[in-house]
């Protein structure tokens, strides 16, 4: 049996360029992408959303994230949490921190702290707040 704990991400209309960003930053790629207008005609559609994305799932190092738009009447602006972007190569993690900043907001600026080699915190420009970590190495 296979277990996986998957971060699900909800955008008001902003799915499908959000995730093509994080496939440049984070150098994934987007293996699923369907919009309202792919569904079955006896799937609920959101009137003039067809453009929507329903269900997005992108892959980075054998990791998934997923998210889709969600109905207007349902978003709420993201809080209590944050997508961790883990990577063991201190230059990779600066890489990509500085990638998903692009436009976004720096909480917590990157660099060395007592428990990691380098961490940082941001919200990105699509409003989703990250955490990127490069640990210490064990001893």
């Amino acid at each position: 049996m296979t277990i996986d704990l998957i971060s699900y991400l909800g955008f008001d209309g902003q799915c499908e360029a959000a995730f093509t960003f994080y496939a440049k930053a984070l150098k994934g790629e987007i293996v699923a992408l369907m919009r309202y207008a792919d569904a079955p005609p006896e799937i609920q559609r959101m009137p003039g959303k067809a453009d929507r994305i329903m269900h997005a799932r992108l892959t980075v190092g054998g990791r998934s994230l997923m998210g889709g738009d969600t109905p207007s009447q349902h978003f709420a602006k993201p809080q209590g949490f944050c997508v961790a972007y883990q990577a063991d190569d201190p230059a990779e993690a600066e890489r990509a921190f500085g990638a998903l900043a692009e436009g976004g907001v720096v909480t917590m600026p990157f660099g060395p702290t007592f428990f990691a080699q380098k961490f940082g915190m941001l919200i990105d420009k699509f409003g989703i707040p990250w955490m990127v970590n490069c640990e210490r190495p064990a001893a």
